[in-house]
Parts: structure tokens; sequence; C-alpha cells
């Protein structure tokens, strides 16, 4: 069972990553002219990972409560699979955000 749950914190590290990813590329591709690609790219991923180190995190500074904490993993995911739908890839954004909600649901229902 150890190893189960390592393989799914694992999967759902990646999934953060991937996010950042997305968002990051969305950034990139969206903007005119490289002053605005830049501040997008950078800033969009930033912004997550600020909000998710915030409240998110295991060790965040601001802890919040378990729905509360849903909800804000459901936003930056949801936000990244729109991203990249946006940038020209429905179908990976469709299998992102499905992996998404298949490993959200079984960190919440085997409690890691």
């Amino acid at each position: 069972m150890i190893v189960v749950q390592g393989f799914i914190l694992g999967i759902f590290f990646l999934l953060e990553l991937g996010a950042l990813a997305c968002l990051g590329y969305w950034g990139f591709q969206t903007g005119q002219g490289w002053i605005v690609k830049i501040a997008l790219g950078i800033g969009a991923p930033l912004l997550a990972a600020v909000l998710w180190g915030t409240f998110v995190a295991p060790k965040a500074s601001i802890p919040v409560s378990v729905p509360v904490r849903i909800m804000l993993q459901l936003l930056v995911f949801g936000t990244a699979a729109a991203a990249l739908y946006a940038s020209g890839h429905p179908k990976l954004a469709a299998a992102f955000i499905v992996i998404v909600l298949v490993v959200l649901t079984l960190n919440y229902t085997m409690k890691l």
C-alpha cells in the first residue's frame, strides 16, 4: 500500500509541475510582443506557484480547510487545462484534466 501511495503522490507532484508548464506555455504563446510574452510566460506560473505555496502546499504559510484546498487545486489545475486548450491542444487539455480528477479523487479518498 505504501508503494501505491508513493506512486499517487509522485503523479500528483508531476501534475503540479505540468500545470506550471501549461501556464508558462500559454503565456509564451499568447502574448503579442516579446515583453508581453515574457510577462505572461513567467507571470502566470509564478502566480499559480505563489497561490499554491501560500494556501495548498503541505507546509503552506496560510493553511486552509480541505474543501477550500480542493477548490484551489481545481482552480489551478482547471486554469492550466484551459490554458492548454487555448493554446491549441484540446485533446491534451482533456487528458490532463481527466488525470487530475482521477489523482485528486485517489488522493482524498486515500487521505494522502
